[in-house]
């Protein structure tokens, strides 16, 4: 237990709020470690498959590995991440920043206001956060997935669609205009709200219930709690993730799904239930990535400014 836990522990409203520059320096530094390309072929390759741009659908993850690096090379598995590493910077600091923010607007106290609408502050201010921050950045996500997706063509002699990220760009607003590059946006706020505010409001409500007394600034108890509501709340919003870059997938294309319920509405007619959750085992092992976050979020405030995270408000 630190010494800013000591100091709290008899007090009503123990967590202090770090600035928007703490939070920006500590995810300035947090690596790129988020995003899969297997992930992103085996969820979309049915479109891709309409779109001519694959010839037969991947085994599983790990055939996709293989037949993407025979087929295109190994430098093939970063495509897009130039994006997602522009992209990655403002997301973070963007929501952890705007989560502050948010709690000190649901300033709900245990104590004072119960439990659960403590909890409700808590899922309300992550997220808000999450959904503020997609505003800035959706478009970097966009060129992202059509880039991660962009194999060569299996009916155009290996062609690929884009040159790269400005292509991108380019092709989308000549074809589709601005509103091509937030296509799938409505979907994208509804799964950022149910991903971010379990990802942050969980955390924030279980662990002063679970992580108490020796297991209190536990590293590794924090990762495991940090990882089951990662897992959690990835598989909770892993439907819409589907249909928003279904929805992305068609900009630049003759046919275009309607709507975010017309898109949920083909895919389960089409292909099943079960397609709504293709890549999930990647999506997984992804959250590996957000526990740690979470956990070194605790460690990195103690160590850099003296303060211990406290979840919650109160």
């Amino acid at each position: 237990m630190g010494v800013f836990d000591r100091m709290c522990k008899e007090g009503a409203n123990c967590r202090l709020p770090l600035s928007h520059f703490e939070n920006t320096i500590i995810f300035n530094r947090h690596p790129n470690t988020r995003r899969i390309l297997g992930h992103q072929l085996t969820t979309r390759q049915d479109e891709m498959i309409k779109a001519g741009r694959l010839d037969r659908r991947y085994n599983g993850i790990v055939e996709c590995f293989s037949r993407t690096i025979k087929n295109e090379g190994v430098m093939s598995l970063w495509r897009g991440n130039t994006a997602n590493v522009i992209r990655y910077f403002p997301t973070q600091a963007l929501n952890f920043a705007f989560r502050d923010t948010y709690k000190s607007m649901f300033a709900f106290k245990k104590e004072r206001d119960g439990y659960w609408k403590w909890m409700a502050g808590n899922l309300a201010s992550g997220g808000a956060a999450g959904a503020t921050s997609l505003l800035f950045v959706y478009s970097l996500d966009y060129a992202r997935t059509r880039l991660a997706n962009d194999a060569k063509s299996a009916s155009k002699g290996g062609e690929r669609q884009f040159n790269g990220l400005v292509d991108v760009y380019r092709k989308t607003l000549a074809s589709d205009g601005i509103a091509g590059l937030y296509r799938g946006f409505g979907p994208s706020v509804l799964g950022i709200i149910v991903y971010r505010g379990l990802y942050f409001g969980m955390y924030d409500s279980i662990k002063p219930v679970l992580l108490v007394g020796p297991l209190e600034g536990n590293f590794l108890a924090s990762f495991l709690l940090g990882w089951g509501v990662t897992t959690g709340a990835g598989i909770a919003s892993y439907p819409l993730d589907t249909i928003r870059r279904r929805m992305m997938m068609t900009s630049g294309e003759a046919v275009k799904y309607k709507s975010s319920f017309d898109a949920a509405r083909q895919i389960m007619a089409a292909e099943g239930i079960r397609s709504f959750f293709k890549g999930a085992g990647a999506n997984i092992l992804r959250g590996v990535a957000g526990a740690g976050v979470l956990s070194i979020y605790d460690q990195v405030q103690l160590l850099m400014f003296g303060k211990a995270y406290k979840g919650g408000s109160g």
